[in-house]
């Protein structure tokens, strides 16, 4: 669903680089403020992006790739992040699939590597907005009577696939237990994709609802899934990380905002205790280098999960779980310290700061957008758990109607 726009660099360059070019973020950057006080979405962007093959990071070498680890993928998050959340965060669903296909079959593979070397992407359809029970879902794969899939269903939060060449749609397979995942074109017939997002924050990820309708699926498009497998414990934390990668960039674009305001302020205040301008002012010095440590401490910490993510996926038996440990321990404190950030720009100005022109809320908004997707509580309870009793902590996989 991608508009043509004007390439970032010459089609059909070898996908070797696992770094985007800084002058491609630079040109994020400079309309983000625009986009978001619009509601612009960045399908421009998106495919200059897509022409740079952003999507391709983790493919492997033997398939064509860059072969770039976890951490490579996590550092570039941060940076697109900084120039734009939004953006960064709509690749979410995209690198979560591009992730999975290292535990599926050579065939598989070879198919899908070689489309998203090809610049093509897949958005996300997997949560369903009610009225299933948790565990379960609505959205159905069944065959016909000739043998073919076909899916039926509606998700909700389908974040990027509004962008996207195909989505990844979670479902259950009539008559058999657990789920499976259906990989459709989204412009394919009995697609609808709708742009019905309406969060505060986080406004331009296209996170709204995709309807399935009799929606045909080619057998090498449909995934099994193991609930406990390697896969399913790498993808949950995977998919965790990636959120919190997103958020440590707002962080660095809040204290980028901040500075820069602050290096041109040159109004002060009675009642400053030096009297001198803010950029000199000891006090206001204090916040920024706060702003600054926490930033600092938040991406250390992001870097170190990425770093035990590529760790764990060569990892066997309980060893596999050392991502998910390290994630909700990450969870537990890297959304609070970019939030601090975020709020702690508006200590540094003053009233103008709230100007809607400067859009300088749009950090805070979405960053906490960003900590909503997982309840930080239930984290810190499962680590407790873990860390008393050595219950291995188990990864966000389903979303539900809770028992009555």
């Amino acid at each position: 669903m991608s508009t043509a726009a004007e390439p970032a660099i010459t089609a059909h360059e070898p996908v070797s680089a696992t770094a985007l070019p800084q002058e491609l973020i630079d040109r994020i950057a400079q309309g983000s403020v625009e986009r978001d006080l619009t509601r612009t979405l960045p399908f421009e962007q998106i495919a200059w992006l897509d022409e740079a093959r952003f999507g391709a990071i983790r493919v492997p070498r033997e398939y064509g790739g860059p072969g770039g680890t976890v951490e490579d993928l996590v550092k570039e998050v941060i940076r697109l992040a900084e120039a734009d959340s939004n953006i960064a965060h709509l690749y979410r669903g995209h690198f979560g699939f591009v992730d999975a296909l290292a535990f599926k079959s050579d065939e598989q593979k070879k198919y899908w590597y070689a489309k998203v070397l090809e610049g093509k992407t897949v958005g996300n359809a997997s949560t369903e907005k009610g009225g299933n029970a948790l565990g379960t879902l609505n959205t159905v794969l069944h065959r016909n009577d000739a043998g073919k899939w076909l899916l039926n269903g509606e998700k909700f939060y389908s974040t990027g696939t509004i962008f996207s060449d195909y989505t990844r749609a979670s479902a259950s397979i009539k008559g058999e237990d657990g789920r499976c995942f259906a990989v459709v074109p989204t412009d394919g017939s009995g697609v609808t994709v709708h742009d019905d997002w309406d969060g505060f924050g986080q406004k331009l990820t296209g996170t709204g609802t995709t309807e399935f309708n009799d929606v045909a699926v080619d057998e090498i498009s449909v995934f099994d899934r193991v609930a406990g497998s390697h896969e399913a414990v790498h993808e949950a934390a995977f998919f965790q990380l990636y959120l919190l990668a997103a958020q440590v960039g707002i962080a660095k674009a809040a204290v980028r905002d901040a500075s820069a305001t602050l290096a041109k302020r040159t109004r002060t205040f009675n009642t400053s205790a030096s009297g001198a301008a803010f950029k000199q002012d000891p006090l206001i010095q204090q916040i920024i280098g706060r702003m600054s440590s926490k930033t600092f401490v938040a991406e250390s910490a992001v870097l170190e999960v990425a770093r035990i993510h590529d760790q764990a996926l060569e990892a066997t038996g309980e060893g596999i779980y050392a991502s998910e440990i390290a994630v909700e321990k990450a969870q537990i404190t890297v959304p609070d310290l970019v939030l601090q950030v975020t709020q702690e720009l508006f200590q540094t100005v003053g009233a103008s700061a709230t100007l809607r022109t400067k859009a300088l809320d749009r950090h805070w908004r979405n960053a906490q957008t960003i900590a909503t997707h997982n309840p930080i509580v239930f984290r810190a309870r499962a680590i407790g758990d873990y860390e008393i009793n050595g219950t291995l902590p188990e990864g966000l996989n389903a979303i539900g109607e809770a028992k009555k």
